[in-house]
């Protein structure tokens, strides 16, 4: 079991803002105890936080303190809460053998692609050349020149000139992600995210002290001109966005709004953190806008266009690879650079010299890429039109998954009751700051076939399951006399 002695403690307040609303036609300390063991899976409540008392929290909830007590007695029959007299209930996770989710057999939680076909050849083409890794540094803040000039060569090939000097490689993209928000970032400023949106940025914002508010995107695409009056409204000092193929929704923005963005940015002084992770993963939009960046004019001396961006390999190429880049300015990339050995002291050599031969290789690479995404993403779409026509299923024309709606709202509920029979996903609230979009849920396509198959069968059978017990609660109570 994990050792439940470190963690903070969360507020009742907190923990309900988080809880949201809970499903009508089932018990109160049923549906409460199976969101609060969700919350705990998925990371929203972390390992060895200390839960608000039962006392505290049925006053928060305007529940009685016996359907509190119920409740979290669900939750440590479970095996995800400890309570110790004189310290409180505090949240844990199973260990082995204590609950069935220990040995899933499909992961429709992580949005990871295979390796790309033709990534195993350039690994056994390097060969000896990894022992030039040791005529370098040993480590460097900036990273490797001739794998920033590769970078630099793809921004201007995409209509973005670009020099060395305005790259550093990073561990990863969400490596990038923390490094920008602790650089830029002081507590109490205002950022800007998307809702939904990536649930590791908005968390590296919050990190770094952060208050934030959100803009709304759907499959459709972004509220344009609600987006606009945020930045000139609220004058975030960071904005965080996602302008290709939006991690969850898929959507891509026009080559319109971007420009109206990145204006409105410029004179509200804002920061735009683009995301550009899953901007290569285009499989059949028919038009490419290239950078956001473009699209940006210079700020200031500090910021220079105000535009940062974000790019990694591990999306497009391969997950294993934890190698990313941040494209700025060459002022920030300064400052990026002072304030890095705080957290690391710079991206390994040798993966280095294996991404420069990547990065070159990518058209050929991303072909291919596209080539099974496109084939996974007609599994998946199929599929659930075939076992589940009540969701809505949209079409991306790009990315790594579906923003499914479901026709009610039970996320949540659908995510622990697969979780336990061997399928793992990731609930809609997990995307929000405030455990909206119940009625959403994110289902990747990047499985084998075999998987999406059987992982589809074992959604639909669950929300049939999940379906008749609602239906069943509501027609009982209805019933005269059953309070």
């Amino acid at each position: 079991m994990t050792n439940p002695s470190i963690g903070a403690r969360m507020s009742a307040r907190t923990l309900m803002k988080l809880v949201g609303e809970l499903d009508p036609a089932r018990p109160v300390y049923e549906a409460l105890a199976e969101r609060i063991r969700l919350l705990i899976l998925d990371g929203r409540i972390p390992v060895g936080t200390r839960l608000p008392s039962e006392r505290e929290l049925a006053a928060a909830s305007g529940r009685s303190r016996t359907t509190i007590v119920a409740s979290y007695q669900l939750v440590r029959d479970a095996g995800y809460l400890v309570s110790r007299q004189g310290s409180g209930s505090r949240a844990v996770l199973p260990g082995p053998g204590q609950d069935e989710s220990d040995s899933r057999a499909i992961d429709f939680a992580r949005a990871v692609p295979p390796p790309v076909d033709g990534l195993r050849d350039i690994f056994a083409r390097m060969g000896e050349r990894m022992v030039d890794a040791l005529d370098g540094p040993g480590f460097d803040l900036v990273g490797n020149l001739s794998l920033r000039e590769a970078i630099a060569e793809r921004y201007t090939d995409r209509g973005l000139p670009t020099t060395a000097d305005q790259i550093m490689v990073t561990i990863g993209g969400q490596h990038a992600i923390s490094l920008v928000a602790h650089t830029l970032l002081g507590r109490g400023d205002i950022a800007l995210v998307e809702a939904p949106t990536y649930p590791h940025a908005y968390d590296a914002l919050k990190r770094a002290g952060a208050r934030l508010i959100t803009t709304p995107v759907t499959s459709a695409g972004w509220d344009v001109d609600r987006l606009v009056d945020a930045l000139t409204g609220a004058r975030p000092a960071l904005a965080y966005l996602v302008p290709d193929f939006q991690n969850p929704t898929g959507a891509s923005m026009p080559t319109e709004a971007r420009a109206r963005v990145a204006e409105a940015a410029r004179s509200s002084g804002t920061a735009l953190v683009i995301d550009e992770t899953t901007a290569d993963l285009n499989i059949d939009r028919p038009w490419d806008d290239g950078p956001f960046a473009r699209h940006a004019k210079r700020v200031d001396a500090t910021l220079g266009t105000g535009v940062i961006t974000v790019g990694s390999l591990s999306k497009s190429i391969w997950g294993g690879l934890r190698m990313g880049w941040i494209r700025a300015d060459t002022t920030v990339i300064r400052r990026l650079a002072q304030a890095r050995p705080a957290g690391d002291l710079g991206t390994p050599q040798m993966e280095q010299l294996l991404g420069e031969q990547i990065v070159r290789a990518m058209p050929e690479l991303l072909a291919r890429r596209r080539a099974l995404l496109a084939e996974h993403r007609a599994a998946l779409v199929r599929l659930l039109g075939e076992r589940l026509p009540q969701w809505t299923v949209p079409f991306p024309d790009g990315g790594l998954s579906l923003w499914v709606q479901l026709d009610w709202p039970g996320s949540s509920a659908l995510t622990s009751l697969c979780d336990v029979r061997g399928l793992s996903l990731v609930a809609g609230p997990k995307f929000s700051l405030d455990g909206a979009f119940e009625r959403h849920l994110r289902i990747p396509f990047t499985s084998p076939i075999a998987d999406l198959e059987r992982g589809v069968d074992l959604l639909a059978d669950s929300w049939e399951q999940l379906t008749v017990r609602r239906t069943r609660r509501t027609a009982m109570s209805r019933m005269p006399g059953v309070v």
